[in-house]
């Protein structure tokens, strides 16, 4: 039977493996890792990887968070903001309308909020 290093496999998923990929790396068939999170962790391998997935998640949140407001890097300022935000560079809008030449609307997002 093939040893199944338990923390390690919570490492891989954490970092956003998914079952094929781990199976490959212990050297075993998916369907027996599947199998053995069953009986050995009384999960769904599905569920157990949701869980250890959302857990590589929210260390990933906290590190691109604490490196926009703690360490203010810039770049990771703006980008937290237009995902957490909904946050937008300018955008610029033509509307030919009834006229001959364009009107053009500069729209400042910067700070638009989703839903505003």
């Amino acid at each position: 039977m093939i040893y199944i290093d338990w923390n390690k496999v919570d490492e891989l998923l954490e970092a956003g493996c998914d079952g094929t990929q781990i199976a490959a790396y212990l050297g075993c068939h998916p369907e027996t890792l599947y199998d053995r999170c069953k009986n050995e962790q009384k999960a769904d391998f599905s569920d157990y990887k949701a869980q250890k997935r959302a857990k590589g998640d929210s260390a990933l949140l906290t590190a691109q968070f604490d490196a926009a407001v703690k360490d203010k890097d810039r770049a990771m300022l703006i980008w937290l903001g237009k995902q957490r935000l909904g946050q937008a560079d300018k955008q610029q809008l033509e509307h030919l309308g009834n006229q001959e030449a364009p009107v053009i609307f500069k729209l400042d997002e910067r700070f638009r909020t989703k839903g505003s």
